[in-house]
């Protein structure tokens, strides 16, 4: 079997699907081929994600091509993955996550809580800036795109102090070095889904089992309880949304933050792990309360 796997052109993306691929050689000795998209998203950097469709734009171009035959599955990122896909269409596996911790991120070694008054710090999150202003309302964000080499190189040509990104996407790029500074997520709240990718594919897939062979049990329910959370609350990339789930036995914790009438509100919950959807939805619930 050879198959064809669509993707960004960006470097952690090739590595993301590259990894996705070794997985099915090690599980099924299936060679590889990757389909190198460019999507609107990664064309367009010199404006917001809002202002040009949402992060929904990372996958539309590759599931469009998808549906042209160019490919037999896709690679995402799951923060990047809309709650509601095409027709069509299904994430069929999440494999097993990587650290779902956002960090700050300094070329010149300062620690996050040593950064002085005013400090540039880049990141093109409002979730991220959000929580940031709560932690140091005295920092100075500048909103920052592109991938992740782009966006450190923009660190040395926008002389900023540091940079807030995902932990998963440096360690996959073998770029932890760059890291001072890991923040708690029951205290610093991720992005739904981040550190997890999602294998997407068509309904009508002839290896929807092999696909479906790669799915980590545990990492799917998290996510999805996060993914309920946030379907339930509408939230996109215009709305300051985060959630984290985590597994203690049979019982799962979440916790979830969201900006209310602009306030922005921080719940947790527990539940048994068997009932993810409806804990999602809870949660929801608890923070629309206030």
């Amino acid at each position: 079997m050879n198959f064809k796997i669509a993707t960004r052109r960006s470097k952690l993306a090739q590595v993301q699907a590259d990894m996705v691929g070794s997985m099915l050689k090690s599980k099924y000795n299936a060679e590889y081929e990757k389909i190198l998209i460019e999507t609107t998203g990664d064309k367009i950097l010199d404006k917001p994600l809002e202002d040009i469709g949402g992060k929904g734009l990372f996958i539309k171009d590759i599931e469009i091509s998808m549906m042209e035959g160019n490919g037999d599955l896709a690679v995402h990122s799951m923060k990047d993955v809309p709650y509601d896909l095409p027709e069509g269409f299904e994430i069929v596996a999440v494999p097993q996550r990587e650290d779902a911790r956002d960090v700050f991120v300094s070329l010149s070694g300062v620690d996050f809580n040593l950064l002085p008054k005013g400090a540039k710090v880049g990141t093109s999150s409002n979730r991220r800036t959000s929580q940031i202003k709560q932690l140091r309302p005295d920092i100075e964000i500048v909103p920052i795109r592109g991938n992740v080499q782009t966006r450190i190189e923009k660190i040395k040509r926008d002389n900023l102090d540091g940079m807030i990104l995902a932990a998963a996407g440096l360690k996959r790029l073998d770029l932890e070095s760059i890291i001072m500074n890991y923040f708690d997520p029951n205290d610093f709240v991720p992005a739904v889904g981040q550190g997890a990718l999602g294998i997407e594919a068509k309904c009508d897939s002839p290896y929807m089992e092999y696909f479906k062979g790669l799915n980590h049990y545990e990492s799917r329910i998290c996510v999805e309880a996060e993914r309920s959370f946030m379907r339930k609350l509408n939230g996109d990339c215009h709305t300051i949304v985060g959630a984290y789930a985590t597994l203690e036995g049979s019982y799962m914790h979440i916790v979830g933050i969201f900006n209310v009438e602009g306030k922005l509100v921080k719940k947790d919950i527990e539940g048994k792990s068997e009932n993810y959807m409806e804990l999602g939805l809870k949660l929801a619930e608890k923070i629309m309360e206030v």
